[in-house]
């Protein structure tokens, strides 16, 4: 495992690492090598298995979901409000 393990991070840290992980996936995908791809993504797993781990009451927001993503209309935010 290459990071340091996320169940170590503070939640302020978690956030950045999931920020930064989240930044560079599109180069990644696009760029790297297979075995950089595949580190992303066990990496990518692991930070945001413990975000829900932290958080299994995240808010959801309706457009999120399939019923939801049906049901918007164009130019509608899929962000919770809050």
């Amino acid at each position: 495992m290459t990071g340091v393990d996320p169940g170590r991070l503070d939640d302020q840290q978690l956030m950045r690492e999931l920020e930064t992980i989240h930044r560079t996936r599109h180069d990644t995908l696009l760029y790297g090598s297979n075995g950089a791809l595949r580190a992303h993504n066990e990496r990518m797993a692991q930070l945001e298995g413990e975000y829900l781990r932290r958080n299994p009451r995240r808010p959801v927001a309706s457009g999120r979901t399939r019923e939801g993503a049906r049901e918007r209309g164009c130019g509608e935010s899929a962000t919770p409000r809050t």
